[in-house]
Formats: structure tokens, sequence, C-alpha cells
């Protein structure tokens, strides 16, 4: 082996290293148990503040003292790449907010991640592939699987965020009808929509600390906002969810017209119960289905095996005697 391979070999394992101490501390971070509420209320009273100072769009005040770590390394490469400029910024925004992404750099970061993982991941996949020559057998395939390894990184924020907010809607549809009958009690109890929201996410700071997030930072936004309509309608928007969306219509009814709030959300609390029981019976409905590849694969063999095992070292003893 050459030099020139020996080093090459040794940088590819230098990156796999590398790439696998990434991996085990994504899963080490994503296994720990944590608080789920914490860091939220912070960021709650931090856009508080912000509404009641009316200085949303200043920027934070800098420390005289400079922290050097990721994040500031990130967003600096993202203001010498001024990715704050490229096109569908705003829905791009938008899709961070509906999977929990709230920070002004978040933005920054995550144009920052598209433009290095597809190098870094397209790099090393390059390394691999021509340094050590993999699939040197089959040369036609190296270039794809390099093109393959770009687009993975290209991806795989994209990915990631879908995840994310695919979870956070889960969670807030499931806890929704109980919200709306709590809320519902709390309205009938003579409490004002702001104050029943604010109670709401109390109760639900365990069960659902999405949901109860997304409650108070509407209820602290009704309280601020000169627009009562523009708080509900931003709530719709920071989550992706039609009976999200029902709600806040329902809401902006009861705010606009005076009809009783607690009949309207008790009937919607109904369907959505109905919605989320024909849910789970249909999940129910395709589960034979999905056994049965593995019940095939897995199951039969197995018990074929216990049953006929004997019978066969029996039958191959009485052969031989």
């Amino acid at each position: 082996m050459t030099f020139i391979e020996q080093n090459t070999v040794d940088l590819v394992s230098l990156a796999v290293g590398v790439l696998l101490f990434l991996v085990l501390m994504a899963i080490y971070n994503a296994t720990l148990v944590k608080d789920p509420m914490k860091g939220r209320v912070k960021a709650l009273m931090e856009r508080r503040d912000e509404l009641k100072s009316g200085l949303v769009a200043q920027t934070k005040r800098r420390s005289p003292i400079k922290k050097i770590d990721s994040v500031s390394i990130i967003k600096k490469i993202g203001e010498r790449l001024n990715v704050q400029r490229f096109k569908q910024s705003d829905k791009i925004a938008l899709h961070l907010v509906q999977a929990g992404y709230r920070s002004k750099d978040a933005i920054i970061i995550y144009q920052v991640l598209r433009v290095i993982l597809p190098v870094v991941i397209g790099g090393i996949a390059t390394i691999y592939i021509y340094g050590l020559n993999l699939l040197a057998d089959k040369p036609m395939i190296q270039p794809l699987a390099a093109v393959a390894a770009f687009f993975v990184g290209y991806k795989l924020p994209d990915i990631m965020i879908a995840n994310k907010k695919q979870k956070r809607s889960d969670s807030v549809r499931k806890a929704l009808p109980d919200a709306l009958d709590l809320l519902v009690v709390c309205a009938e109890a003579g409490l004002t929509l702001d104050a029943a929201l604010k109670r709401v996410a109390k109760e639900f700071a365990g069960a659902s600390p999405e949901l109860a997030e997304e409650l108070q930072l509407a209820s602290i936004e009704l309280s601020f906002l000169p627009e009562r309509r523009q708080a509900l309608i931003n709530l719709s928007q920071r989550v992706d969810l039609p009976s999200l969306r029902n709600v806040v219509t329902t809401l902006i009814q009861s705010e606009k017209y005076g009809t009783p709030l607690a009949t309207s959300l008790r009937v919607l609390s109904a369907e959505f119960r109905n919605e989320r029981l024909l849910l789970a019976e249909e999940k129910a409905a395709k589960l034979p289905a999905i056994l049965t590849v593995p019940l095939i694969l897995f199951i039969l063999p197995v018990l074929f095996i216990v049953l006929m095992g004997p019978a066969t070292c029996k039958l191959k003893s009485f052969v031989d005697s």
C-alpha cells in the first residue's frame, strides 16, 4: 500500500469515526429523558416582553463577551452567504415555526445546513467511494452513489423539519379534544378567552407540552396585540392542523358575533373525539394486513421448527435403527 493510499485510508477512517460519534451523540440526546417544558416558559416570557414593548423586529443586544460555539459560527456563515435573501424564506420560516423553532436565527441555521450538509456528506461519500475503490466492480454505480449522497445531505434538513412538524401536529391533535372539554368548562365558569386559554395551557403542560405552549402564547398575544383576531390567526398558522383551524374559526366568530362559545366548542369536541376514534379503528383494521409479512417470515418458520422438529428427530432415529 502506497503512502497516498495509506493517508486516504486514515482520512476516511477519521471521517467515519467522527460520523459515528455524531450519530451516537444524536441517539443519546434523542433517548435522554428531558423536561418537556424546560426552556418553553422562558421563550414565552421573551415573546410577551417583545409584544409589550412593541419591539418585535428589534435585534437582540449583543454581549460584550463573545462566546464561540457552533450556533454563532453557523450564524456568521449565514450572514456571509446572506441566506435571508434566498427565495421562499417566508415559507421556510413558517415551516420552522410549525416545527417548534421560533428563534430568529433558525432560518439562518437551516439555510446554512442546507449548504454545508451536502458538501460534508457528499464529500465523505466521494472519498469513501473513490479513495477506497468501493464498488470498483461496478464503475457505473459509483457516480450515482456520490450524487445520491449529495442529495441526501441536501434533503436531510427538510426531512428532519417535516418529522418534527408531524410529531408536533400529532401531539396537538391527540390532546385537542380534552383541551376543548376543559376550555368549555372554563368558558361556562365565566372566564375570559385569554384566561381560559392560560388555564388550559397550565393543565396540559405535562400531557401535551406542544399544545400548552401554543395556547399559552395565544393567551399572551390576546393580551398584548391590538387585534384579538390576529392572535387567533397566528395560533392557526403556527400549527398545521385542520381541526385547530376549525377551533380558531369558531373562536373568531364567537368574538365577532357574540355567539355562545361553550356550545360551539362542545360540538367541536365531540366531532374531534369521533375523528380520533375513527383513526384508531382505521389503524386497527390495517393490522392484519401489516402483520401478514412478519407472520410469514418470522413466526411460521419457528412454529414449524417447534412442531416438526421432534417428529423429524424421532423419524431419523427410527430410520437409522
